[in-house]
């Protein structure tokens, strides 16, 4: 996947997947899966794949009864998927290095794994988000951290609920890189009988349709949380959209891609979906629910939270209007009321629909 990996040595693969929660477990029982699919066909790369967690009990789980009872329980998961509670063994070897961990802790892990990374590693972000302080997207945090140029970082993005891709439902996904030959050999060993991904060199697009399809996804929610119907849900998702278009653009993006899998296809998993955690937050947070409650009753992290300020930051420095993400912020983080974001984007100067304004 680097310069010494190609299509014909690839061969047999380690792939480390470092982070046990619901999608970090899902993407390495896929790869398990797709090596199973590779064995019987004789066509592509075959990979083992270790799975690096914190918790012992969840680890062992895995390894003793193949589920992963914090999650998933009652699922059967891949025979060969091995877990471990050490990175240092889960990264040993490893050509391929898969990162599923809270996009505002990903830079302190990295700088406890980095030693064990190794030189010709390719590494991929299954993380939606945009850094707080630096407003960097998680690729540009692991080449800062880890000096790697773009052949060597992926992303895997797209309309991705877990539990549902855990019980192996259909469902597809795109692998962006900008060296194409690694997002290609990255697409052969995620490709399994339910998992179907596509490729693109569009690192920036992918990245920031995954990390606003979160914030939109809370607007949603609170939508529905006070009672509003699918008028109401469909322009924040078509608004969300052209929202999104705009930063992704501004940023160097190419406009169609948002109107792919890791755009649109995304956006409307999330906002569809109760099992999106973002929706599933914003929508109690409508409810009436103060956002200290719904994050105490919420286990698993809901990545707009957090990443809706980075996010609107990010837009105002490049001088991209972000109307909704705005609104997100106010209440997540200034006490504003659902009922006041309402109105205040209702309230808004009219203008011409155009695509992507």
């Amino acid at each position: 996947m680097t310069d010494q990996m190609s299509a014909d040595n690839v061969g047999r693969v380690k792939v480390a997947v470092l982070g046990s929660g619901s999608w970090g477990t899902t993407f390495a029982n896929i790869v398990a899966d797709a090596a199973d699919l590779a064995r019987k066909s004789g066509e592509g790369p075959v990979a083992e794949v270790v799975l690096w967690g914190r918790r012992a009990a969840v680890v062992d789980a895995i390894n003793e009864s193949s589920e992963n009872p914090d999650y998933f329980p009652g699922i059967t998961l891949n025979g060969r998927l091995h877990a471990t509670t050490d990175a240092a063994e889960a990264l040993a070897g490893a050509r391929v290095v898969v990162l599923a961990v809270p996009s505002q802790t990903l830079r302190e892990n990295l700088a406890s794994w980095r030693e064990h990374i190794a030189e010709d590693a390719v590494v991929v972000s299954l993380m939606k988000g945009v850094e707080l302080g630096t407003l960097m997207r998680m690729s540009q945090v692991v080449g800062e951290v880890l000096e790697l140029s773009e052949k060597r970082i992926a992303v895997v993005s797209g309309p991705n609920l877990a539990r549902e891709i855990i019980e192996r439902q259909p469902a597809t996904a795109v692998v962006a890189c900008p060296h194409y030959e690694t997002a290609v050999l990255l697409q052969g060993l995620c490709k399994s009988a339910y998992f179907r991904p596509y490729t693109s060199t569009d690192l920036v697009g992918v990245e920031i349709g995954g990390a606003m399809k979160n914030v939109i996804g809370l607007a949603v929610g609170v939508a529905e949380g006070m009672g509003f119907g699918d008028n109401t849900k469909a322009s924040l998702i078509t608004r969300g959209l052209a929202e999104t278009t705009r930063l992704a653009v501004t940023l160097g993006a190419d406009e169609h891609t948002l109107s792919g899998l890791a755009g649109m296809g995304d956006l409307v998993a999330t906002c569809s979906s109760p099992l999106s955690r973002n929706r599933t937050f914003g929508e109690k947070l409508g409810a009436g629910k103060t956002l200290e409650q719904v994050v105490a009753e919420t286990r698993q992290t809901a990545e707009g939270v957090k990443s809706s300020e980075s996010i609107l930051e990010l837009g105002w420095t490049h001088g991209v209007d972000m109307p909704i993400t705005e609104a997100v912020v106010k209440m997540m983080h200034h006490d504003m009321s659902p009922a006041q974001a309402l109105l205040a984007f209702m309230s808004r100067s009219t203008k011409p629909e155009r695509y992507g304004v």
